[in-house]
This record gives structure tokens, sequence and C-alpha cells, in this order.
């Protein structure tokens, strides 16, 4: 559980008090989980403050709001402005940022798509999410619970609906003992975490679900995949049954706030030696050099933090 503990918070074009950040009990978004949101990482990078992959992120968002018939009244540019003077105003590192959209005036109705469409960012610490710090490996299970399929809910789409089913299998694994739960798709093959996506490696190669298993596109995902690449490792989007991924050298999760967390357990069933694999180490190694800014080659990767004194501040629209 993340505490939810921050300073200020931007509401439709205003950075108000965290303590004030506050919208009607009756609104659309509460009562339907018709909203869409973004999960975002703030780094203390070599250059300063940092935000990673920003405008991949603000895309996302975007997508996924158009998915939900939820125009938002800002652009782009604006969104990412926004974030960066969210940061900027609560001032902590390593951060977790979260943008979410949503219909937050009085009003019921499951057919509502005519309501006031609002975009509130928020800042919290980020803190340590899957293993105990030491990067040792997470213990997950093989849940119950089953990824909806497409037809039913948009994977592309970063909704808040989406998160039911993960919240069931999450609670479940944690009433098991585990840290984190394994959901598979529709046809019972493997789809990704409770809030992560997943890999696992197999005589030197990388595989990963893809969107035949309705999987998010997940941004930490994508990243994986480019520095694998780079470092000459084939990776693979297929099906991936439970039993290849009960039988993999190693296997990771990938997330934002998860970052890369090493699998030693699924089920009760050892990963390799129950130790994170030498790849799985070399593209951790890799990934935490990209954040703090120390690999040229991705440093477009990290969108940098002004001062709130060297911009004004976003505006809402009328």
């Amino acid at each position: 559980m993340m505490a939810a503990e921050g300073r200020k918070v931007w509401m439709d074009g205003r950075i108000v008090d965290f303590a004030d950040a506050h919208i009607h009990v009756l609104n659309h978004t509460f009562h339907y989980g018709v909203g869409v949101f973004e999960g975002i990482r703030g780094y203390s990078s070599t250059r300063g403050p940092a935000i990673f992959r920003l405008p991949e992120h603000v895309k996302r968002l975007i997508t996924s709001a158009r998915l939900y018939h939820m125009p938002i009244p800002y652009s782009a540019e604006e969104i990412e402005r926004a974030i960066l003077e969210t940061q900027a105003a609560n001032d902590i590192l390593p951060s977790y940022i979260r943008p979410i959209v949503y219909r937050g005036e009085p009003s019921l109705g499951v057919k509502n798509s005519k309501g006031k469409v609002s975009l509130a960012i928020a800042a919290i610490p980020a803190k340590k999410y899957l293993g105990d710090g030491s990067e040792a490996g997470v213990r997950a299970k093989i849940s119950p619970f089953r990824k909806p399929h497409s037809d039913a809910i948009p994977s592309f789409a970063k909704a808040t609906g989406n998160y039911v089913s993960s919240y069931l299998a999450g609670v479940d694994a944690q009433k098991d003992g585990y840290e984190e739960a394994i959901l598979l798709d529709q046809n019972g093959f493997v789809a990704e975490g409770s809030g992560e996506n997943i890999f696992l490696v197999r005589e030197e190669k990388l595989y990963t679900p893809g969107l035949e298993s309705d999987i998010l596109l997940g941004i930490t995902r994508k990243s994986v995949i480019q520095i694998a690449r780079d470092l000459g490792y084939e990776v693979v989007e297929k099906l991936i049954s439970v039993n290849e991924l009960l039988t993999a050298d190693e296997a990771f999760f990938t997330g934002t706030y998860a970052e890369i967390a090493p699998i030693k357990e699924v089920s009760h069933f050892a990963i390799g030696n129950g130790m994170p694999g030498p790849i799985t180490r070399e593209i951790l190694g890799v990934f935490q050099k990209v954040i703090r800014g120390d690999e040229p080659k991705y440093r477009d990767w990290l969108s940098m933090v002004p001062t709130l004194a060297a911009r004004p501040l976003a505006r809402a629209r009328k």
C-alpha cells in the first residue's frame, strides 16, 4: 500500500493544498469507475529532478480518455507542463505522480457522456513497491481471477474500473502470503501482474505477453524491450503458457511503480534457482543508470523539472 501524502495538487489549472483537493461524493467516476489515469515516476538524476518518459505517459492518458469518451480540455503540451509544475510544487523525490481524468460534479446515471471532464494531478513519495528492498525477488501467485477481455473492457486504456480484477487478485495473493498476483487472460495464458507487465527468460531469450493477452501496453515494458534489444537480446511477444512461466530460467515484473522487480517464486515453484538471474540483473542495472541520467543513449527519456519561478502555472480553460 502506498501512503497518499503530498503537499500540493493540481486541479483544473489551480495548485491547491493537498488537504483541500476535494470532489463531490456523487461524482460519476466514483460511482461507475469511468475515469482514466497515469502513474509516472519522478527521479533525482545527475542533471537535476526529472520525470521518466513524460510525453509517452501523457499520450497514453489522452488515448485512454478518448476510448472512454472523455475529451480532456487541455492539450498534451499543457498536461506535460502541469505535471512538471505539480512535481516542482511538491518537491518530492523519488516521486510517484498520478494524473487522473474524471467527471467530478454531482451527477448520477451510467450513460454520463456530457458532464464536465476534469483533470487532477498529485505527487506523492515513492517507496519500494515489490520486494523487501534488497531486490532478492518477489513471490507471486497465479490468480483465480482473470484479466478481462478487451471486448469487455479495453486493455489499451488505463481506466479506473479496469483495476477491480487487479484488486481482487492482489488481495487474494496477499491473503495467501504472496506479494503479488499473476492474472491469466480469458484463454488461460499469462497476461500480467495486478499492476505490472511480466517478462520471462528462457535460453537467453526474453518473452513477454502480447496484445492478444489483453495486456496494458506498459511504458516501462516498452523501455525494457528496447534496453534488452540494445544489449543484444532477442525479445519475443507471444502467448505464454503457465508451464512456460513455471519452467523459466528467470522472470520479472515491469511497471512504473514496481520498476523492474525480479520474480523468485510462482505458486510455490521456484523460478530458476530462486534468485534474480543474470539477464534480469543486467537489464535492471542499465535501467537504474537510465533513471539516474547516466546513459546518454536514453537521455531523452527524462524530462527535466523546472523551478516554479521559471514559468507561469497552466490555467484552466473557460
